[in-house]
């Protein structure tokens, strides 16, 4: 029943073991299936954190060498695409570089030379209020909501990975984010990743989720695993979470197309 979607390779410069080093342990966890989702080359110099275009072809070639070894078990093939204001053309030219079985959104920059999870970069919050900064993070978070380039959304709430949080109700930041994906028919994802962050709490939170849950946007649980033994962390906690707030099925994808997956 379970799957992991969200998985890195060495390519990305921040990850460690091969592919069917993450497959043998998805095996010794008993998932069904697995996914990697690197994070996406640009056409130019962008950052130290994302796969090289010149090493598009590699990362092709691990995912065969995995699944090759491991025949049994589905490996799909995706990315993680950074959302970025006046970049869409570029997604939509990666997305015809291999048939792809989903393509993850992710917000990490709020600015051109922010991105607001990096942990060289904590001094930023220290310059402006961080309802500020949160206000930013949701608004770019309904864009790549609304532009219609992917097939789920990661970690939705990455903007809390430090444990910078507005004091009160969160919900006033959440609402427009949470519209603009169920107006999308977009999935997101409950990633365990947060478990091993600063925050130490899974991305959604659980006030985002039950929101989700009332808008009827589909879930899938996702690790963001930099590590063989990072595939499948903690899903036993992030499975009773859903279920508590009273999802019923996930959402799994081949050659993005949605499939539901019931939860037993």
């Amino acid at each position: 029943m379970l799957f992991d979607y969200h998985m890195h390779t060495p390519l990305c410069g921040h990850a460690v073991g091969h592919p069917r080093e993450y497959a043998k342990e998805a095996l010794r966890k008993g998932l069904a299936e697995i996914g990697f989702s690197e994070h996406n080359p640009m056409p130019e110099k962008f950052d130290d954190w994302r796969m090289n275009l010149g090493d598009f072809p590699e990362y092709l070639k691990l995912l065969t060498e995995a699944r090759t070894t491991y025949p049994t078990l589905p490996i799909r093939l995706g990315l993680e695409c950074d959302f970025i204001p006046g970049r869409e053309s570029w997604i939509r030219e990666l997305a015809k570089k291999a048939e792809f079985d989903y393509l993850i959104g992710a917000v990490h920059y709020i600015a051109p030379d922010w991105d607001v999870d990096n942990p060289l970069k904590l001094d930023r919050w220290k310059q402006q209020p961080v309802e500020e900064v949160w206000t930013r993070y949701f608004r770019a978070l309904s864009q790549a909501a609304q532009s219609g380039l992917f097939d789920f959304l990661a970690h939705p709430d990455l903007v809390k990975k430090f444990g910078h949080i507005p004091q009160g109700d969160l919900l006033p930041y959440y609402r427009e984010a949470l519209e603009a994906i169920a107006t999308s028919g977009m999935a997101i994802e409950v990633s365990t990743a947060g478990l091993r962050k600063e925050v130490g709490e899974i991305y959604p939170s659980a006030q985002f989720l039950r929101e989700a849950f009332r808008r009827n946007i589909p879930i899938l649980i996702s690790s963001d695993s930099h590590a063989p033994g990072e595939v499948g962390h903690e899903f036993s906690r992030a499975l009773a979470l859903v279920k508590e707030v009273g999802y019923r099925e996930l959402t799994s994808f081949q050659k993005r197309r949605p499939i539901k997956i019931p939860i037993s």
